[in-house]
């Protein structure tokens, strides 16, 4: 694309990690909705460091239809950078950002498009009717969504996924937000603007990338980029332990005054056992969230980007590199 012509009316964005088997059926499904949908369309597609040959299956797509875009990243940064990434090399009045595992379907577009003229929306973001997976899946998702919008200043709706349609204004805001400590679930909705779900029926591949290890620190990265409420329930359990350990000193100092002893060994180590482990689990909070300032005043960049390979310079590094 020169700077004459005008820029596509939906750019369609995806990042590729280990994603060579699913890549070109994605592609032709997604073009195939973008063409039923009487738009002009790109297609960004960005390679997070796959050790696949993800790459080279985008560029020979892209040496066939030179509406693809493939921007190549130094090396994997993660989903939600790559994410970013593809965003911010996106030129399309709308944006429409999908996973390309074929969990999520290309063929949603149209609908999409719709709903987002319906509603006079800025966003319309998918929303699972049923999540995948099995029992775990399940329970642990809604654990997640329940704890997280109790205790975070930021709600985010439960069962969203990544397949999304933006327009131009709220994508120019989502990208003015510099967090390295990244949770884009947060970001999307502390972004504002007027948001609306669009139920879906996302398929499943029969296995989750999320073990309960990975949902774990997921959930404590979310919590902790979103709220200081974490570090408002530590002072609030230290007052209460101080406060229990006063009344406990004062029985001890007015039963000893009249000559009465207290025993009991087991009581004691359990006791230094019981605030051994509290005070190892606040220190251990406090220093995520001293770490996640450490990561933060650093300003690494969030992704650098090796070559975008565009119809209008392909293999041209960018000229400006967004050091988000």
């Amino acid at each position: 694309m020169t700077p004459t012509q005008p820029a596509p009316a939906v750019s369609i964005v995806s990042t590729l990690y280990r994603s060579s088997r699913h890549l070109e059926e994605f592609c032709r499904r997604a073009t195939d909705a973008a063409e039923r949908a009487g738009v002009t369309w790109e297609l960004v597609l960005v390679n997070d460091g796959s050790p696949d040959d993800s790459l080279d299956r985008a560029l020979a797509l892209r040496a066939a239809e030179p509406r693809i875009v493939v921007v190549d990243l130094a090396r994997n940064f993660g989903h939600h950078p790559a994410i970013l990434a593809g965003l911010a090399s996106a030129r399309g009045e709308k944006v429409f950002l999908i996973d390309c595992d074929l969990e999520e379907h290309p063929e949603w577009l149209p609908d999409f498009l719709a709903q987002l003229d319906r509603e006079d929306a800025d966003v319309v973001y998918g929303q699972q009717q049923r999540r995948k997976g099995g029992w775990f899946e399940a329970v642990s998702g809604g654990v997640f969504y329940q704890l997280f919008n109790r205790i975070s200043e930021v709600r985010i709706p439960p069962n969203w996924i990544t397949a999304r349609l933006m327009r131009r204004r709220y994508v120019d805001a989502l990208l003015q937000f510099g967090e390295r400590e990244l949770f884009l679930g947060g970001t999307f909705m502390l972004a504002g603007f007027r948001q609306v779900g669009l139920p879906v029926d996302k398929g499943s591949r029969g296995t989750s990338s999320y073990s309960l290890a990975r949902r774990l620190r997921l959930f404590i990265n979310a919590l902790t980029s979103f709220s200081p409420r974490p570090l408002h329930l530590v002072f609030g359990l230290g007052t209460v332990v101080t406060l229990v350990a006063l009344a406990g000193f004062c029985v001890i100092f007015f039963r000893g005054l009249r000559g009465e002893t207290m025993i009991g060994w087991a009581s004691l180590m359990a006791s230094i056992w019981l605030f051994g482990g509290l005070t190892m689990f606040c220190l251990g909070l406090i220093g995520i969230y001293v770490g996640k300032i450490l990561i933060e005043t650093k300003r690494r960049p969030l992704y650098l980007i090796r070559e975008i390979h565009r119809g209008d310079g392909a293999g041209q590094a960018p000229a400006e590199q967004d050091f988000r």
